[in-house]
């Protein structure tokens, strides 16, 4: 089992990149982005693009894999993403995840005037694009006519430096999202707790088995917040307000099960954000030592 980490898209280059080496050097496996340019909410809250950030942290961070939970697919002609991502992949010597989701954060198409439309819509261009990734990675030229988006003799050059890069959904809609996993993913990843994850991952070896694909080729990723401490007292304020679909919550002892239930369901990769460690404001350790606590003293025994 693998784990990655999530530094929190409103931090400096700076922090990043050292929690970033923080969680290499201490063994994570990988380090994800959010694919955001402003918060959900009406503040100005200065956020580095994503992409631009992710090759950066591709020369400091010379080890692990690395991707976003997820691209929106609205930002950027999957084309042009193809390209980003082939090119990321051939910088950090075959280390890039693409991870891929419709698009969610309407604020932020509304402020940058792109096109927002409906849920179905998006889930549309977002089968497209797909399409669209496959092709421009697996031909020479690629023709394509679709309602959102038209090639015409494309080429992509240099292709990934792997041999096959990973393509990652991200999502959890029953109906479309985790039919479009089953018929273009190698990875799937979706925020939950072991439950969650035990039901989605039903539904998504359903339409697996319905277009006559082996479940087991798609790989199972989780996102959970992760609220660990030996203080009985914060625990319970933790269980009382935390999303608890979406949450691991307790001492090592209790932590450390819940990872091993991921494992035993199922699931290959756990990816904690940082979100709910604390603050690393100058000396202040909290959040490494958690960070550290986690890969050491739980990940490490229940793997």
């Amino acid at each position: 089992m693998r784990f990655g980490f999530w530094p929190n898209p409103r931090s400096n280059y700076e922090d990043t990149r050292l929690l970033c080496a923080h969680a290499e050097a201490t063994g994570y496996d990988g380090i994800w982005l959010a694919d955001h340019f402003l918060p959900d909410e009406d503040e100005l809250i200065p956020v580095h693009e994503s992409w631009v950030t992710l090759s950066a942290l591709a020369r400091d961070v010379p080890r692990v894999r690395m991707g976003h939970l997820v691209t929106g697919n609205t930002y950027r002609h999957p084309a042009v993403l193809a390209n980003m991502a082939a090119t990321l992949d051939n910088l950090n010597g075959g280390r890039t995840v693409l991870g891929l989701g419709s698009g969610w954060q309407q604020n932020e198409h509304e402020a940058y005037g792109i096109e927002y439309g409906t849920t179905g819509g998006r889930l549309r261009m977002l089968e497209e694009a797909c399409q669209v990734i496959k092709g421009l990675y697996g031909n020479d030229y690629f023709d394509f006519k679709g309602e959102y988006y038209q090639l015409a003799r494309a080429p992509l050059e240099p292709k990934p430096k792997q041999e096959k890069m990973p393509l990652m959904i991200g999502g959890g809609g029953e109906k479309v999202t985790l039919k479009i996993a089953a018929t273009y993913a190698d990875e799937w990843n979706v925020w939950g707790n072991v439950d969650t994850l035990t039901h989605k991952m039903k539904i998504l070896d359903r339409h697996c088995e319905f277009i006559d694909r082996d479940p087991a080729t798609i790989e199972r990723c989780a996102v959970a917040l992760l609220f660990l401490s030996d203080n009985d007292d914060y625990l319970k304020r933790v269980r009382e307000a935390a999303p608890g679909d979406r949450s691991i919550i307790g001492g090592i002892s209790e932590v450390r099960d819940t990872v091993a239930a991921y494992q035993e369901v199922g699931v290959e990769e756990l990816i904690i954000p940082d979100f709910t460690l604390g603050t690393l404001i100058g000396s202040d350790q909290k959040k490494r030592d958690l960070m550290e606590q986690f890969i050491t003293e739980v990940a490490t025994v229940a793997a």
